[in-house]
């Protein structure tokens, strides 16, 4: 197959209820016998894009916040801008090959805007060598001060999207990101923290009693996180993953729903095979005829991007040639990813057989971290003074659970991370009938919302 590109290759102030220091919430010990009140007060940031009437889950009980407004227009450069879509994408890539090491032969699929906007939060009162190392592990090139108004420009970005497209269940386009945090009642905030918050995540902390009822403190966090992705992610935090000693939890949860540009027709989805990597499996098999298809090819792999109703954002489908699924995945690096998306290019492509598929896939990210050189989180050397005015707090878990449904209509998808302390030539028609690799981007940006591999949609 020849080269469409050359140069990629197959790769080798103020704040309520506070004094000068923090914030003392007042006491509240009846909150969680409330808990069945999830309707009660604001909720923290709500992006829901242009046309949607989707509304933002409601925060439990009273909210402890700074007095300060969110930014809607915040002053980002390009070049900061830039910065923190290709640090996301790096980061992107090292998650999903720590990951594929651990999950051998399954099925993978995360968020990473959900995981970096999470723990981005919790960087926010990181410093000394814990900021460092998060920094790096999660690719933060920008100073806290630029690095956070960068974030909040980015969901401001995504927010936008969608106006009058149609969502894969025949309903209005969704692109929620959502930010909620949860804080112990009683328990002394910076100002400065909470002001950051509020700034560039529109959020304050819901007061929770994690102390006298943890497991009531779970089942409200959860509450939220279902009602955030539509009742699809119900149970994030497992039983036992919140303690009495449980001070702060971080959550994010991305929501997508859009239909394709162009849909599959039901009546031609058929048992097909899809050559998977041990065995031949059956799989439902969609064919149909698409527009608006760019594609491009290198050493040992075809890549194409199939765009959503509206054309601002796409699933790109990078499919290693037969017996090249291995290199290809265990090869992936960022600027080899950047690389193959510049090379996408318009063509001429008018049909598309690909898989059905749907799947989930959950995972506990502390080792994935501490891989990544970001140990002192985890420990007593973690530094997260920047919350609280001491270094008592540590990092005790980080979970993240994506799901992932494609049909002939569209794609629904979703991500959720919660932080514990205590993120050439071009054929005429393609078939994707073997083992692939995807993501979906935000096509302006560049951000990848999602990524995964598909080894066997039979699964």
């Amino acid at each position: 197959m020849n080269n469409i590109a050359s140069h990629t290759t197959l790769p080798n102030s103020s704040v309520r209820q506070s004094n000068e220091s923090g914030i003392h919430s007042a006491s509240f010990l009846d909150t969680m016998r409330r808990l069945a009140s999830l309707l009660a007060l604001s909720s923290t940031i709500a992006l829901a894009a242009c046309g949607s009437d989707s509304s933002p889950p409601q925060m439990p009980g009273e909210i402890a916040q700074s007095e300060l407004k969110r930014n809607l227009e915040p002053d980002v450069s390009q070049a900061d801008g830039d910065a923190l879509v290709a640090g996301n994408t790096a980061f992107a890539v090292d998650v999903y090959r720590e990951l594929q090491n651990d999950n051998e032969g399954e099925n993978l699929f995360i968020s990473p805007l959900s995981i970096s906007s999470a723990l981005a939060m919790v960087y926010a009162g990181a410093r000394g060598n814990t900021e460092t190392q998060m920094a790096d592990a999660l690719h933060f090139t920008l100073p806290q001060d630029q690095l956070h108004p960068a974030f909040n420009w980015l969901d401001l970005e995504l927010a936008s999207r969608g106006d009058g497209a149609s969502g894969s269940d025949g309903g209005e386009f969704r692109l929620n990101v959502l930010n909620a945090t949860f804080g112990q009642v009683g328990y002394q905030f910076l100002a400065d923290y909470l002001d950051r918050l509020a700034v560039n995540y529109g959020a304050g902390l819901a007061l929770l009693d994690f102390e006298s009822d943890p497991e009531g403190s779970r089942q409200v966090i959860n509450s939220w996180v279902a009602d955030a992705t539509e009742d699809n992610i119900l149970d994030l935090l497992p039983e036992g993953i919140i303690s009495s000693s449980t001070r702060l939890v971080l959550t994010n949860a991305v929501y997508f729903n859009a239909a394709w540009k162009t849909k599959f027709d039901p009546d031609r989805t058929a048992p097909g095979t899809f050559h998977a990597l041990a065995s031949d499996v059956t799989a439902e098999m969609m064919t149909g005829e698409v527009e608006s298809v760019d594609y491009t090819s290198g050493d040992g792999y075809e890549a194409l991007s199939l765009p959503y109703d509206g054309d601002e954002l796409d699933m790109v489908f990078i499919v290693p040639d037969e017996g090249q699924f291995a290199n290809v995945d265990s090869g992936l690096t960022a600027a080899w990813l950047e690389g193959v998306l510049s090379d996408l290019a318009p063509s001429g492509i008018g049909g598309v057989t690909m898989p059905k598929f749907d799947f989930r896939f959950k995972t506990s990210l502390i080792e994935t971290f501490q891989a990544l050189g970001m140990t002192d989180a985890f420990d007593s050397n973690a530094d997260f003074s920047g919350i609280d005015g001491t270094r008592d707090l540590v990092i005790t878990g980080i979970v993240h659970e994506a799901f992932v449904k494609v049909t002939e209509d569209g794609t629904e998808a979703g991500g959720a991370t919660a932080v514990v302390v205590g993120e050439t030539s071009v054929p005429e028609w393609v078939t994707i009938d073997r083992p692939f690799l995807f993501l979906i981007r935000d096509i302006e940006t560049g951000a990848v919302l999602f990524i995964g591999r598909v080894l066997d949609p039979s699964s």
